[in-house]
Parts: C-alpha cells; structure tokens; sequence
C-alpha cells in the first residue's frame, strides 16, 4: 500500500516508528507536514498539492523541496493522521480533503474533532451509555457554585475543554481557588468543564491502546509526588497491565463512540467502577511501546492491511 503519514514533525518517536513499521511491513511510506497539505474546497483533479515540505531523512529525496516548491502527493491508499492540538482545525480539513478522495484513514475528521472537543466527547459517551465523571459545562461564573455541587462539592477538577498531555487541567480543593481559576479562564475566554475528582485514584489512571475492535496495549500510569496528573509529559511513570475484559470493552466502546480506528483511552477506577476520563485520536507511542515493549505501530499497519 501507499500509505502517509501526516505529521509536523518527523522526527518524533510516534511518527519514525509507523514509518519504520509500515515500511518492514513492504508499503510505501511517505511522511508529509501537515501544514505543507494545501486545502483546496474546488479541487477538480483530485490532486492533494503540497507547498514547503522539509527534507526528510525518512522520506525519498524526491519529496524534499525548496521552499518555494509546489508539487502533488501521490495517491494514497491510507492516511495515518498525527495531527497536534495546536494545528487542529487545519489538521481536521486536511484529512477531510483525503477522505473526500475516499482515501482511508486511521482517524476521519470527525473523529478527531469530537475527540478534542472534552465537552463533545463526555457528551457522545453519555449518550452512548458508558461510564464517565461526573461533568459540568457553566456560561457565567454566577453558576460555578451550583455546578460544583452537581459533581459532588469540592475538591474538583477543572480543565480547558480543548488541552492535551494534562495541561490546563488544575485542581480546586475550595470554591474560592475554583473562582479565581474560573475567573481567569472567563477573562481569556476559554471553554471550561468542571468535573468531580475521583479520589480514590491517587493519581493513577490506565492508558489503553485500541486497534479496530482490540485493545492491544494497555499500561497503569502513576503520577509523580505531589500532582494528581498521571500524564508521563508531567513526570509520572508507568507499568504494563492486561486489562480485564470489562475494562477492554469498556475502552472499545469508548473508540466506537467517537468512530476512532485508533485511539488512546484513559480510563480511571473509581469506588463505582471504571469511568472513560478521555479519548486521544494522536496516541504518543513512545510510553506505552517503552513500558508494555509490545510493538503497536506495526498493529496499526497491521489494521489498514486488514481494512
């Protein structure tokens, strides 16, 4: 197959490991910049063009062009969308350009939108019955008071409804801490959920990698002293589990929900079971491969060769 792999970065772990794993498997890989992807509304020849790519130790020399270069993809058979949270809205229409070429992907353009979005996501899983946090979603900071009550009182977690690796995610052990948090996001004007904190969990969560209909890596992930983010970009660390097969099926449906091939699903076990905390479309490799040494690029290749 062709196969490209969409990614601002091609140095990272993630992307080099699918370019090697795609490339073992016998398909050809061809890594390209996310923001190089022009996104043309009236293409009428059906022809992705790209502007300013960078050199690339992992792709064929014919795809370094100069910076004032424009050329034409080849056609792709799949796409491996790594689109960063800062890039999100140009990243979302390049791969809904691809899709309208009927060109398949690991993660459609909704998928990823409805994944970054935390307020969409909670709702999408509640509508769909699964387990999650209680949450809350105010317009004025006149409602802060009777929302943290809806969760539970306080302590509470609060977080921007668009942020990644933990960060914007802050806990209020008092209303007056959640009044001036609240108050700074309402200045910057940021979207913000407010969620009851599970404390129980000692900062700890499960990271649970899915494939299609198969979880196949999952590790528990331990926050470092003092923070309650188990996120290993905040310092926590990690060992490999073998989720039982409620929690495996609970991180499924969880991927189903938001039409994700591939996802990466945190999952937090609380004192009335296993509740999906969030859904990330751009799983990092380099954790979950490190601390479970089970080769998931290669399971991902693996699933556009059985698509």
């Amino acid at each position: 197959m062709k196969i490209g792999i969409l990614s601002r970065n091609h140095s990272l772990y993630s992307t080099r490991r699918l370019a090697e794993a795609g490339r073992e498997c016998g398909h050809q890989i061809t890594l390209v910049d996310t923001l190089s992807v022009v996104v043309e509304a009236n293409s009428e020849d059906g022809k992705v063009k790209v502007v300013n790519k960078r050199p690339s130790t992992f792709a064929p020399a014919v795809w370094g062009f100069s910076k004032k270069s424009v050329d034409f993809l080849p056609r792709f058979d799949a796409i491996i969308p790594r689109i960063g949270a800062n890039i999100t809205q140009h990243g979302i229409a390049v791969v809904r350009q691809f899709e309208a070429m009927r060109i398949m992907t690991t993660a459609s353009a909704n998928a990823i939108a409805q994944s970054r979005d935390k307020l969409l996501s909670m709702q999408l899983m509640n509508q769909a019955g699964l387990p999650i946090p209680k949450t809350a979603v105010i317009a004025t900071p006149d409602a802060l008071a009777t929302a943290i009550k809806s969760v539970g009182g306080t302590p509470v977690i609060i977080k921007l409804s668009q942020g990644t690796q933990g960060r914007g995610v802050i806990l209020a052990r008092n209303l007056a801490t959640a009044e001036a948090v609240m108050q700074k996001f309402f200045e910057a004007k940021r979207q913000v959920l407010i969620q009851e904190y599970i404390q129980e969990t000692a900062g700890q969560d499960m990271r649970i990698i899915v494939v299609g209909d198969r979880c196949v890596a999952a590790m528990k992930r331990f926050a470092k002293t003092g923070d309650f983010r188990a996120n290993l970009h905040l310092g926590g660390t990690a060992v490999p589990i073998q989720p039982d097969p409620e929690t495996a099926a609970l991180a499924i449906a969880a991927a189903k929900a938001h039409g994700l091939a591939v996802a990466g699903v945190d999952i937090l076990e609380s004192n009335r079971g296993s509740l999906v905390l969030e859904l990330n479309s751009s799983p990092g490799l380099e954790g979950i491969e490190g601390f479970t040494n089970i080769d998931v690029a290669t399971q991902i290749i693996q699933h556009l060769e059985r698509r």
